[in-house]
């Protein structure tokens, strides 16, 4: 509220805030939070003790159904290790919500599914921004990524047996520096080629807006050089 300027102090705001009925604040760090200004606004009277519990009360009461206060040994999250991490089990549910999550806008002449059978000596060629780079394929307000974990396209689509190529264009989604040899000399020498790009959090996330929804930098260059 303070950033958009419907209050004009954190004071103010913690005020507005819990008369509203807010009860959880996304600060703004460690020193300066809106929160820790409730106990003045307490002692001036803007808010009341009851009001202040009725707040806090579905907080602590969510946090005991999550079982944050339950001794280790009730909590079954407890005895997981690193050995879960890119376990054959999530592996296989992390392919599942791959493939349940597509979507396919166009067919034409029913070019899809490409079969790994179909591709055996094939020529593929991955471009574009997204296709081998592991840090612009997470979006905003994600973990950070550990390379070692991430299948990009490129690294999975180089499981297939297939010669697989390729090429970048573009160094990040902004697109500004487009290589366009490096493009169509790949695309022109492929069986199958695989376009991979989109914006990610380089260029739009919270506080970014954009003017349009047109692909940015080059990219729309660097689609329409490997369709022609």
């Amino acid at each position: 509220m303070l950033g958009h300027h419907y209050t004009h102090s954190f004071l103010e705001t913690a005020v507005a805030s819990l008369n509203a009925g807010c009860n959880l604040e996304l600060s703004y760090g460690t020193r300066n939070n809106v929160f820790t200004h409730i106990p003045k606004a307490l002692a001036m009277g803007n808010i009341t003790l009851q009001m202040l519990r009725d707040r806090v009360r579905p907080l602590f009461y969510t946090r005991m159904r999550l079982g944050e206060f339950d001794p280790p040994a009730m909590n079954p999250y407890s005895d997981l290790d690193l050995s879960v991490v890119q376990s054959p089990e999530h592996l296989s549910l992390s392919l599942e919500a791959a493939v349940k999550s597509f979507v396919l806008l166009k067919n034409t002449q029913g070019t899809l599914p490409l079969r790994a059978q179909d591709l055996l000596g094939k020529r593929l060629v991955v471009v574009g921004p997204f296709a081998d780079n592991p840090r612009v394929l997470f979006g905003d307000y994600a973990p950070v990524p550990e390379p070692q974990y991430i299948y990009t396209p490129r690294r999975g689509l180089e499981t297939l047996p297939a010669n697989v190529t390729f090429a970048a264009g573009c160094h990040d989604p902004r697109c500004h520096w487009y290589s366009r040899v490096e493009v169509v000399a790949a695309a022109g020498a492929a069986d199958v080629v695989v376009v991979c790009l989109g914006t990610g959090i380089d260029v739009e996330t919270e506080a970014k807006d954009r003017r349009d929804l047109s692909l940015p930098g080059h990219q729309l260059d660097l689609l329409q050089d490997v369709v022609q």
